[in-house]
């Protein structure tokens, strides 16, 4: 008897929503998930994060630690939200009403869902500027025209790759990770020449704050900003698929690519000043003026393709938060709905704001704090558990696990507020609000040597994951304890 998992093609539309995954289409292994994290983590901006890495003044072998350190940390708590996707077979944001409550979930689900839309803008905007940047250095038209087909193409590969859902995105995804992993490895066998150890090694080590800083700085610039989708990629995974296979793919899948990126990365910045000055502030076109002439066609591709394997991942995952969030509309709606925010949003940067995108970096980093105290929650509730996730309370406020859980709430909302206080974000001015805490906390104030180590969004994460690790296994037990509802027996 033929399932409906195995009749499912890489072209047909995904019927499934925000619904638990039924069991005939539960399918695949761990293995599979290194296929969408790979090709969501292997883009050229993770050479760029070479340059922003030595710019806190460290030697290379700190940047290496603190590479390697931020990298792996990072993803490794995007494999522990990811071992839920396994247990309960429904999204993210859906597994998140366990310890928020059906309806205190909305508030995390709320900004989830900005953060991963302006996520895709600013990555679809990235890889739009990529094109025509290399088509100048070409001398071929860079001008309004080229943006126009540029941005088309690549709006038809996220938007519809989202739409028709999650078998579409592995197998694109499948193909993103080795077209990309060949070019990029070849790019590094073009530029190797730049590279120059004497340089390199002769970089003065910096302070402890600085290597904590560049530590922190990788941790937000990866895994981070993945932990609200772990979930959305394994949910597919049979209840009995072991979890240390799903932490170990999702990490390595999500790690690899990065580890060597952003190491070579560090080799070209550290061998030229004036390359990680350009890298700052052109970060992809930068990294195309160093190549032969002849390979900045097969440069835009792996440039734009890698951003793209990002964009998916995202889009699909927020319209997933969306529908999580409450609005009723079947997912590939919701898809394409935040297609239609990305493609506008993209329009007004590219052709209308040259001055939006630090600005809208900077809210979105922002939107890293709260995240940030979601996932300590998240982590927390994850260690907490013993048995499965009641499927059919997720979906009702009369259920188990209630209308608000207000301790996880304020664990959030008081982890924002101390974040907020440990960082300084200068991308706008609306933001210099931030940082109001490293002065009363004695670490030099906004301006200190404490200002760019971004320690609250560190401090958020541990707040939210003491916080419910201590005053939640309470509230666990007795939803566990809860006898199954007539809705859950049928």
């Amino acid at each position: 008897m033929t399932t409906a998992a195995q009749q499912q093609g890489p072209l047909v539309l995904e019927t499934n929503g925000i619904n638990i995954i039924s069991e005939d289409e539960r399918k695949g292994s761990p293995r599979s998930l290194f296929w969408p994290w790979f090709a969501a983590n292997i883009s050229v901006l993770g050479l760029s994060y070479g340059a922003y890495v030595l710019g806190f003044g460290i030697s290379f072998w700190q940047a290496c630690v603190a590479g390697l350190i931020g990298i792996v940390v990072s993803f490794l708590l995007v494999g522990f939200v990811a071992v839920a996707g396994k247990r309960g077979s429904a999204p993210t944001l859906v597994l998140s009403r366990a310890p928020f409550g059906v309806q205190g979930n909305k508030l995390p689900a709320l900004v989830s869902w900005v953060s991963n839309v302006g996520w895709e803008i600013v990555l679809t905007v990235l890889a739009t500027l990529a094109t025509a940047t290399v088509f100048r250095q070409l001398g071929w038209s860079s001008g309004d025209v080229t943006k126009v087909v540029a941005f088309l193409v690549i709006t038809v590969l996220i938007v519809g790759s989202a739409a028709l859902g999650f078998d579409t995105i592995m197998r694109l995804q499948t193909i993103i990770t080795v077209v990309t992993g060949i070019l990029t490895v070849i790019y590094f066998i073009l530029v190797a020449d730049k590279i120059h150890w004497s340089t390199v090694s002769g970089l003065h080590s910096g302070s402890a704050q600085a290597f904590l800083g560049a530590t922190v700085l990788v941790i937000t610039g990866f895994g981070l900003g993945w932990v609200n989708t772990g979930a959305d990629y394994s949910r597919y995974l049979p209840r009995r698929t072991p979890g240390a296979g799903v932490v170990w793919w999702t990490t390595f899948g999500a790690s690899i690519a990065p580890i060597f990126l952003l190491g070579f990365g560090l080799l070209l910045a550290g061998s030229s000043q004036s390359l990680s000055t350009a890298i700052n502030s052109d970060p992809i076109g930068a990294l195309a003026t160093i190549l032969p002439t002849w390979y900045l066609v097969p440069f835009v591709i792996v440039a734009v393709l890698g951003l793209v394997g990002g964009a998916v991942l995202d889009i699909y995952s927020s319209g997933l938060t969306l529908l999580a969030a409450g609005l009723r509309v079947p997912r590939w709606s919701a898809a394409l709905l935040d297609g239609v925010l990305m493609i506008v949003g993209t329009i007004y940067v590219v052709f209308f704001s040259s001055n939006f995108i630090g600005p809208f970096e900077g809210f979105l980093i922002t939107l890293g704090v709260p995240l940030a105290a979601w996932c300590g929650v998240m982590l927390a509730d994850i260690a907490l558990r013993r048995k499965a996730y009641d499927d059919a309370d997720l979906f009702t406020s009369a259920g188990r696990y209630g209308t608000v859980q207000w301790v996880p709430v304020s664990l959030l909302v008081l982890g924002a507020v101390i974040g907020f206080g440990l960082v300084v974000n200068t991308y706008a001015s609306w933001l210099s609000w931030q940082g109001y805490l490293l002065g009363p906390f004695g670490l030099g104030g906004k301006t200190g040597t404490w200002e760019y180590a971004n320690l609250g969004v560190i401090a958020a994460l541990v707040v939210a994951f003491l916080g419910w690790l201590i005053l939640g296994r309470a509230t666990i037990r007795r939803q566990e304890a809860t006898p199954e509802t007539a809705a859950t027996r049928v």
